[in-house]
């Protein structure tokens, strides 16, 4: 393992570490107005929800590493207290990065980078016309993390409005397909999360399960199943009984495969693959539990 000490670390080393490691992070594209009125739109990826009631967003503006200077978006809220957050999707991924230049104060990013600004119903900067999700926000509080460059500002923002495009709705519902999200890494590194890059992973809170420490000791050594695979196993509520084990012998393929020579190791292969194909987890542990039985 590398060891990575922050006091001893150079900032810009460190944050590069840092931005690798808490990745992908939502993308808060931050519209914002001056006192003479004039636009200002940038991107930040020290961005999260914090809480659904009250609605709480907060991102980060950073003081410049190379410099020690803080951005105009900053400044503007601390004027008026007043901000739009709008997402980043695949669409405007390469506008929002003119975005990220830094342009002289009284310079547009939306003029720069081709976007529409969209007046907002109660806050004074523009929304992002082109952003699938606008948020309108007050800034209720600015944390100032440190003088240094590097440091952080961490601008808390109650959502007052949402605005979201219909054609990312489905049944009341955001389709992440749809919407077609963008995430930063590192770097340079984005990530598209829509397409093969989304998972459904359904595991039920509120139902106490059995938990890796109850899983017979031959499933928890198999040279077969990964990590992935025992804690899809670990989420069951309970073990199956010895005639539901016994009904799996009627399974076609599970019938199939206790005419090979070593049935053993080929139902932890048939496992796995039901795992990771539907997460049928039912059929994979009778089948585990039936190779160690026989």
């Amino acid at each position: 393992m590398i060891t990575i000490d922050p006091k001893t670390t150079p900032t810009r080393e460190l944050h590069q570490f840092l931005l690798g490691s808490i990745a992908p992070r939502p993308i808060a594209f931050v519209s914002t107005i001056d006192e003479n009125g004039n636009n200002n739109l940038a991107p930040y990826s020290f961005f999260n929800a914090f809480s659904s009631n009250p609605p709480i967003l907060v991102f980060s503006s950073n003081r410049r590493v190379v410099d020690n200077t803080t951005k105009d978006t900053l400044y503007n809220i601390e004027q008026n207290k007043e901000v739009v957050i709008n997402v980043v999707n695949y669409a405007i991924v390469r506008q929002m990065t003119i975005a990220s230049i830094q342009f002289d104060k009284e310079i547009s990013e939306f003029e720069k980078s081709g976007l529409t600004p969209l007046k907002s119903d109660l806050v004074a900067p523009a929304r992002v016309k082109e952003s699938p999700v606008q948020m309108e926000c007050k800034v209720k509080e600015i944390v100032t993390l440190g003088a240094h460059g590097g440091a952080g500002h961490l601008i808390i923002c109650e959502v007052v409005k949402m605005h979201i495009s219909e054609d990312v709705v489905d049944n009341n519902r955001i389709n992440p397909h749809k919407i077609d999200l963008m995430g930063r890494m590192g770097r340079s590194y984005y990530v598209r999360a829509s397409g093969d890059a989304i998972m459904s992973i359904y595991q039920p809170v509120t139902k106490i399960t059995i938990g890796f420490d109850k899983l017979p000791k031959s499933i928890k050594n198999s040279s077969i199943l990964t990590g992935n695979n025992l804690g899809q196993l670990a989420g069951i509520e309970k073990l199956p009984s010895n005639a539901e084990i016994d009904d799996v012998r009627n399974h076609p393929e599970v019938e199939k495969i206790l005419t090979y020579e070593n049935p053993e190791i080929a139902l932890h292969h048939f496992a796995k693959n039901v795992l990771d194909k539907n997460d049928d987890r039912d059929l994979a542990i009778k089948s585990l539990m039936l190779a160690d039985l026989l």
